[in-house]
């Protein structure tokens, strides 16, 4: 019997909540609440597994993990895009503080 169904609902379901996280992050504009270390360390754990399941010569995890890879750069991306546009509130209340 083969199995390959269980681990590609999974992955669909795992790459389902990044894609939305991204999305979340896209359409807000925003980095609150989100670690820096999320999507780097989901873009580490996809290279280790993608190259886990060619090692395996598993299809289904490295369809799975290349597809999880793409979404967690994209998040990294969007992260870094986001922090790079809107200063941090503290920085934008000291700078008011020290002109007021």
């Amino acid at each position: 019997m083969n199995y390959d169904w269980i681990g590609a609902a999974s992955g669909l379901v795992l790459l389902t909540s990044l894609g939305a996280q991204c999305w979340k992050q896209w359409r807000e504009g925003t980095t609150r609440g989100v670690s820096r270390l999320f999507f780097f360390g989901q873009i580490i754990t996809s290279v280790g597994f993608v190259i886990y399941s060619a090692l395996l010569h598993n299809w289904v995890f490295i369809a799975t993990n290349i597809a999880i890879l793409c979404s967690a750069i994209v998040g990294e991306l969007i992260l870094w895009w986001n922090r790079r546009r809107k200063p941090s509130l503290a920085s934008t209340q000291a700078k008011a503080q020290g002109s007021a």
